[in-house]
């Protein structure tokens, strides 16, 4: 295949590590505008991400604390933070179209070929259900990575769908015809 794509959104644990590794203090990580932005916010590690003893964290989730869980999808970094990640992990973030096949594309024959058939969601055309996708806050927030099989897209990805957000290195810029309500 032409790419390579993580099968699970990146971790709160994948994302400890980086910074205890000094992610955030190294400058070959960084573009320069994500380096200005790290400087100017004098960014240590994730906005809602608080100290709790050497190598710990907590989360601030809503007007709580609690332990981070390691196993749910770091959430509220911003694409300056995904890059230098990916940069540290030895990946890259992928491109829209490359998400887009990941998410609804599906083999075609044996050699590797993409259908040119969209699927309606990442596990085909039936409809959504709890048993598919965090959808609607129904998790009350994020759910772990390994949750939701039935929702694996044809690739094996998984939620491709809810649960967050996902950056891409394609500039983000409205679909065709989108318009905001």
């Amino acid at each position: 295949y032409p790419f390579q794509i993580a099968r699970a959104p990146v971790t709160n644990a994948e994302f400890a590590a980086f910074v205890a590794d000094d992610g955030y203090q190294r400058r070959d990580l960084w573009r320069d505008v994500g380096w200005d932005w790290k400087m100017e916010m004098d960014a240590l590690h994730p906005v809602y991400w608080v100290p709790d003893g050497p190598g710990k964290w907590q989360l601030r989730h809503f007007d709580q604390r609690i332990d981070l869980p390691l196993h749910k999808p770091v959430i509220h970094v911003n694409w300056y933070e995904a890059h230098a990640f990916c940069r540290w992990a030895g990946r890259r973030l992928p491109s829209e179209l490359e998400w887009e096949v990941a998410a609804a594309g599906s083999p075609a024959g044996g050699g590797g070929e993409i259908s040119a058939i969209k699927r309606r969601y990442p596990w085909g055309d039936a409809p959504e259900s709890a048993s598919r996708a965090n959808l609607d806050g129904r998790a009350l927030g994020t759910a772990d990575v390994g949750a939701y099989t039935d929702g694996d897209s044809a690739w094996g990805c998984r939620q491709m769908l809810g649960n967050v957000w996902e950056w891409t290195a394609t500039q983000f810029d409205p679909y065709p015809g989108f318009k905001a309500d």
